[in-house]
């Protein structure tokens, strides 16, 4: 026994230290925890020859047409399964966000919605995109994330993807500097090599155009069962943040080929088949803490026609489905489906909110009620309520009236190991 009485000398603590010195480095720069910056709520997916200035506008007009087609935005959210009382709340902020900024995240695709036009022709479409992409930005028309999805980098597609790549991104710069939110889509990533590709590809465009260190990220889809489990028997989303060396920016999951892939017949592919979700599991899993965020994939099912209404049901259940699961974003391919992503979400919020808030509330001010929250569960409470402002469920001055604390506050709450954001408006 030390002379203090301490069995536990320095010498004990020291070495302690020492053989704990590589996680706590693993710990420190692997899992860094997420930023707290504004995640979409969705990605609209379009072909990249589609692309226009107005076009966000245009969608949120052609939902709002809709939705008077369907007897009005609060008879819909009623017709969806919410209560008369919540309805009229969400649907206030709907008719809102659909006027003001009715896609968050817009991607011009490149890929499997544009298909193989031959060469002079992407390459036109390929500036021009970047043309009016940049338009859009100096005419403030652009939704707040704006990006493209290239072909992937499999030996057919390779070639043609990182062409498009380069005459987008060089065409952009020349008109523009690089935006902050511009988005990059990987599809079809295979295995760990395709992910470390695109990491050199990156340093050769950031070095080529004078662009600070990894400035150039993206996202990688997964669609394909080998990046979910290898030929050795791991499990290669789990090393995919490593490989991406701090580019990859998050993981969506793409429903039909992954499905297709695994041999689900197209009448049962769906966002919640078992198989869809042990994927998604796994991927949650893979970021969780990484910083890396994750995206359900979409629904084919389009509300429209004689349908609208059923299909209006099936996306509004299957986007408050994945706000259960934690997955806190999803593609929309159409206009219409506008109405029931803002719709399911703004109610996810609004419902869990009086709770959250008042749990909160109770925490920072050290109260002892009906649930006793760690602190664990306060990160979780305070990232739900930063979540409901960022995307326009919940007003960043209900939360000053209610819990005492502003958006700064909700984000050194929710992320305590990172330095937060700028403060953002309520979209």
């Amino acid at each position: 026994m030390s002379p203090s009485g301490r069995a536990l000398t320095p010498a004990v603590l020291d070495h302690v230290d020492a053989s704990l010195r590589e996680t706590d480095d693993l710990l420190r720069t692997a899992y860094p925890g997420d930023d707290g910056s504004r995640q979409p709520v969705h990605t609209v997916y379009v072909p990249a020859d589609r692309m226009a200035p107005a076009l966000a506008a245009q969608w949120g007009a052609a939902a709002l047409d809709a939705a008077v087609d369907a007897g009005g935005l609060t008879v819909l959210a009623e017709r969806i399964g919410l209560q008369p009382s919540l309805a009229h709340e969400v649907a206030r902020r709907a008719q809102a966000k659909l006027t003001r900024e009715p896609i968050e995240d817009l991607r011009l695709d490149f890929e499997d919605g544009y298909g193989d036009r031959g060469d002079d022709v992407e390459d036109a479409h390929a500036v021009e995109a970047a043309r009016l992409v940049a338009e859009a930005l100096e005419a403030g028309a652009a939704p707040p994330f704006i990006g493209i999805r290239v072909k992937s980098l499999e030996q057919s597609t390779r070639a043609r993807s990182l062409r498009t790549l380069d005459l987008f991104l060089g065409t952009l710069l020349e008109r523009r500097g690089l935006p902050a939110a511009l988005m990059l889509t990987l599809p079809k990533v295979s295995t760990l090599a395709q992910v470390e590709a695109m990491v050199v590809v990156g340093d050769a465009l950031e070095r080529a155009h004078e662009l600070p260190e990894r400035a150039v990220r993206f996202e990688v889809q997964i669609e394909t069962p080998q990046i979910v489990l290898g030929r050795d028997g791991r499990v290669p989303l789990a090393q995919l943040a490593a490989a991406g060396d701090g580019r990859v920016t998050s993981l969506h999951f793409g429903t039909y080929d992954y499905t297709a892939a695994i041999g689900i017949s197209a009448r049962h592919q769906s966002l919640e088949h078992p198989a869809a979700d042990l994927a998604k599991d796994l991927m949650q899993l893979a970021v969780a803490g990484t910083g890396i965020r994750l995206s359900d994939g979409s629904t084919h099912i389009l509300p429209v026609g004689d349908g609208a209404l059923d299909a209006w049901v099936l996306h509004a259940r299957l986007v408050r489905r994945a706000l259960e699961r934690g997955i806190f974003q999803g593609w929309d391919l159409h206009p219409h489906q506008l109405l029931t992503r803002y719709l399911a979400t703004y109610a996810f919020f609004r419902e869990g909110y009086p709770d959250a808030a008042a749990r909160l509330t109770g925490y920072l001010q050290s109260r002892v009620g009906t649930v006793l929250d760690e602190p664990a569960t306060a990160r979780a409470l305070a990232w739900f309520l930063q979540r409901g402002v960022q995307c326009g469920a919940i007003d960043a001055e209900e939360v000053i009236a209610d819990v005492g604390v502003g958006v700064d506050t909700l984000t050194a709450l929710a992320h305590p190991a990172r330095p937060g954001p700028p403060a953002e408006e309520s979209a």
